[in-house]
């Protein structure tokens, strides 16, 4: 009965706060997966042990958690249209931003790695995938690299509190401080910025169904070529996780240039519901109750640092390659903050120009993300 009732959990209440998030905009502005991180922990903690109502089933539950993954990263690379992008400008601020975040997670695990070299290498990985592209590239790096659980939540929640510590400093001193630092370019706006929502598809209706179809199929396959390619490769009869993450990212990407995947807008949506079970999953395998909190927040202060200390470097680059200020701080929240979040970060410029750059060099950290964040790991193990 856990089991069927785990499997209703975990599909139903992400689809739930999707629904609402539509609805209560508060739930957009903390983030869905914020919303989803607590119902985990509420159901992992605060609910009584052994309660006879419902207990999550861990079986059930972690494997939902690994094949959501490997679901989600196709469909949300072919809902990323790389082909119609202006790629000059993006991609200039979008290096200067991932040279300034490398550096700071290379130099913060020399600062903060303590005694545990190899598994603080797993934390600069996730690191890695956070602030270069997002929560859907964590996931992917912990399956390929082996996070622990424990280590992975600390990582995830604590990235919630820093993040949401740089979101209230863009908000209310951000435009100011940027402006000052860096160089103006472009047209403002002096009147209120709106942004239009994004085309909210179901992707399930009568004139989608095809192209959802195909783009499922499509995800099916790849999964299941990078699996077969994953355990081709592997000594020990177990898939290597590795190859499997990184052969599904390049297929993906391949895939998102076919016209069918150009022309369908739900693809990354499908992907975003995948990573909110993810999300929820993990969540409610974390027992606070046993975990080390004071042990762990030199993962804390490593993150403050990388957050910090990055947009420092990225700053003094802007100058140096004559990056305007609304630029940089429009790429620094999509790369910290995520793209989502680039809409409001233009509307506090009350410059609606820098959204379509924000977005592009969000989603181009999505197609990086996964390659760089194993890259750091193997080569944090070799230094």
């Amino acid at each position: 009965m856990n089991t069927i009732l785990t499997i209703f959990y975990l599909l139903g209440i992400p689809l739930l706060v999707k629904w609402l998030s539509a609805r209560w905009k508060w739930i957009d502005k903390v983030s869905p997966m914020t919303v989803l991180y607590v119902i985990g922990l509420f159901f992992a903690n605060l609910l009584p042990v052994g309660n006879p109502v419902f207990n999550i089933d861990a079986p059930t539950n972690t494997l939902i958690s690994n094949l959501a993954v490997p679901i989600a990263i196709p469909l949300m690379l072919m809902g990323c249209n790389l082909a119609a992008w202006q790629t000059g400008k993006a991609l200039k601020v979008f290096f200067s931003g991932l040279l300034a975040v490398m550096l700071c997670i290379v130099a913060g695990y020399f600062i903060f790695r303590g005694d545990s070299g190899a598994e603080f290498a797993k934390v600069s990985a996730v690191a890695t995938g956070l602030y270069t592209g997002g929560i859907p590239n964590t996931g992917a790096i912990k399956q390929a690299v082996g996070v622990p659980e424990d280590m992975f939540l600390y990582i995830t929640s604590y990235d919630i509190v820093v993040t949401g510590i740089y979101l209230i400093f863009i908000i209310f001193f951000g435009k100011r401080v940027f402006r000052f630092l860096l160089p103006s370019g472009g047209k403002r706006h002096n009147d209120e910025v709106k942004i239009e929502e994004p085309e909210r598809v179901n992707a399930f209706d009568r004139q989608h169904i095809k192209t959802t179809m195909l783009a499922l199929a499509l995800t099916l396959g790849i999964a299941a070529l990078s699996y077969g390619v994953a355990l081709a490769t592997s000594t020990d009869g177990s898939a290597n996780m590795t190859v499997l993450i990184l052969m599904l990212t390049t297929l993906a990407i391949g895939a998102s240039f076919l016209p069918p995947m150009r022309k369908q807008k739900h693809s990354f949506d499908l992907g975003l519901y995948c990573v909110y079970v993810f999300s929820l999953a993990i969540a409610s395998a974390c027992n606070l109750r046993e975990m080390d909190i004071a042990g762990s927040l030199q993962i804390l202060y490593y993150l403050g640092f990388i957050i910090l200390a990055s947009l420092a470097l990225q700053c003094l680059f802007a100058r140096l390659l004559k990056i305007d200020g609304d630029s940089v701080m429009v790429c620094s929240v999509a790369l910290i903050n995520s793209p989502p979040f680039v809409p409001m970060a233009a509307a506090i410029l009350k410059n609606r120009d820098v959204v379509v750059l924000g977005i592009s060099v969000g989603l181009l950290g999505y197609m990086l993300g996964n390659y760089l964040g194993i890259g750091v790991y193997h080569l944090l193990l070799r230094l």
